[in-house]
């Protein structure tokens, strides 16, 4: 699903990138396929550097369909930056490549909040952020940043997903699908298709 950057598929990338519908919202506007290429070996540097992370993500085929960042690494939080090709919307993609990071970054690199800023007019992600239940809008939780990041005009709502939150909501959905009995495969694909596994779905606390 998700995997360091190798420079071979920034060709397909970069062609999934200048759509209309996914270049207003990406973070690293490259207006040639050699700046992205340029641009994508800078992100490889930075993450030498640790003040970012950066994968490419992956269909079942093996082939690349976006890419998911975390930028502006400091004192174990950072930003979040996802953006994936149109003939992948709505498949369910976007949610397991972000929890797929998420459980990188918080197991492997340490990380303790991630943010994301979304433009107030992305409907889309909008929607798609709504759906993940370890996700909380910190407009009024973090006034300070919020301020940061609409220094010039109110453009941006902020979210954030801390990482005792994210297990909690991991362990709560794994602990339901074996209640209901589902596969592995099940489990996936109710995460895809957005279903939240509160514990009222099968009336069990998990306190």
């Amino acid at each position: 699903m998700l995997k360091k950057h190798d420079l071979h598929e920034c060709h397909a990338l970069y062609n999934l990138m200048v759509d209309p519908a996914v270049f207003p919202y990406v973070r690293h506007k490259c207006h040639s396929y050699e700046e992205y290429l340029f641009t994508t070996k800078q992100l490889m540097n930075l993450e030498l550097q640790k003040t970012s992370i950066s994968r490419t993500i992956m269909d079942e085929l093996g082939h690349p369909i976006g890419t998911i960042q975390l930028y502006d690494i400091a004192n174990r939080t950072g930003f979040l930056a996802t953006w994936m090709g149109v003939p992948y919307f709505g498949q369910g993609y976007n949610r397991r490549a972000k929890e797929a990071f998420f459980t990188e970054l918080f197991l492997e690199h340490g990380i303790e909040t991630v943010f994301l800023k979304v433009r107030k007019q992305n409907i889309r992600s909008k929607k798609a952020v709504a759906k993940l239940p370890y996700v909380q809008l910190a407009n009024d939780l973090n006034p300070q940043l919020f301020k940061a990041i609409n220094r010039s005009q109110n453009i941006y709502d902020l979210y954030q997903v801390d990482r005792a939150s994210f297990w909690e909501s991991r362990s709560r959905a794994i602990q339901c699908g074996i209640i209901r009995g589902w596969s592995d495969g099940q489990l996936q694909r109710q995460y895809a298709a957005g279903e939240e596994h509160s514990s009222a779905a099968v009336g069990v606390s998990f306190a």
